[in-house]
């Protein structure tokens, strides 16, 4: 089947990070490390999380599908990436460039929309704590990540059919690590006014209302926080939302910085290492993140070892 000389079943070519042989093997030797620790930092919290009672709750429910998305999207990408470090063509076949388009902006959207709901979370904790376990129950949780998986899911599939019908006039070479958004539209070789405006609004969709949810959120938050006589008070209300504002500001910060602006005029290698930086190490900082700033987690850490070390004797 063949689409303006551009079949199903042709490659890309991906320029990479870098053609140097000594680059590309020291970029192999970082990025797998941080895969690595990305899949045993996500892992462990979901492993403790599973493991300890005492963290079936709302925010660690959430906390549990971020750290799925976060496995899922480096594991997208950089796997392909490592082993093309060692390649001198780097190529992926049409399909293939389309399943990792739709997945990245599946999970990236995920991400986006569970972050506003660990957000509500936070909002109902600190201005309504009288009704937390009703508002916050089982059913409003799982009803809030099915809705964050699904939306980010449709939307994806819209942006990934619409980018990836364009034609391309026989230009292959992609200048990116991966199938990204941007990348594939500087190759069309028509009008892509439609396409901006489809990827303007599915920003919007899974981007800026998220964004503006969370803000508005934490605008409540702090204004309630503000409202506590004690500085204890105030320090320990903080703190239950210092993490996940950390997250959630390194997150939106970066992908608004690269996807709400189609007209930038950032260069493609500026856009190339931004969206590296974001698909590889936000999510191996995410768990980090969460770990070294909650005491709630380090404390199950302790108790699952514990629990080891006693079973052992």
């Amino acid at each position: 089947m063949r689409r303006d000389n551009l079949t199903w079943g042709s490659e890309f070519v991906l320029l990479g990070l870098s053609s140097d042989g000594q680059t590309q093997a020291g970029l192999f030797i970082l990025f797998g490390a941080t895969y690595l620790l990305t899949l045993l930092g996500n892992g462990l919290i979901i492993l403790l999380i599973g493991l300890d009672t005492r963290l079936h709750l709302p925010m660690y429910f959430f906390l549990c599908n971020l750290s799925v998305v976060d496995i899922c999207s480096i594991s997208s990408g950089v796997p392909q990436m490592l082993v093309h470090f060692f390649l001198e063509k780097k190529t992926i076949s049409f399909t293939r460039c389309a399943a990792q388009l739709f997945f990245s902006l599946a999970l990236g959207g995920t991400e986006f929309l569970l972050l506003a709901a660990m957000a509500y979370d936070r909002y109902v904790a600190v201005c309504d704590p009288l009704r937390y376990m009703s508002m916050m129950g089982p059913r409003h949780c799982a009803g809030l990540a099915a809705v964050s998986w699904l939306v980010g899911l449709a939307n994806s599939a819209v942006e990934t059919a619409v980018i990836m019908r364009l034609p391309t006039c026989g230009h292959r070479v992609l200048n990116h690590v991966a199938c990204e958004t941007l990348a594939l539209i500087r190759l069309a070789c028509v009008d892509i006014t439609i396409n901006q405006v489809v990827i303007v609004a599915s920003s919007v969709v899974v981007l800026l209302v998220p964004c503006c949810l969370v803000s508005l959120s934490y605008a409540h938050i702090v204004a309630a926080i503000l409202r506590i006589r004690s500085v204890g008070g105030r320090r320990k209300a903080f703190g239950t939302c210092a993490s996940h504002l950390t997250v959630v500001s390194m997150s939106y910060g970066m992908a608004l910085m690269t996807y709400m602006q189609p007209h930038s005029t950032a260069s493609a290698e500026q856009n190339k290492v931004v969206v590296v930086f974001y698909a590889v190490v936000t999510p191996m900082l995410n768990p980090l993140i969460y770990s070294l700033r909650n005491k709630e987690i380090k404390a199950a850490v302790s108790r699952v070892l514990m629990k080891s070390s006693e079973s052992k004797f």
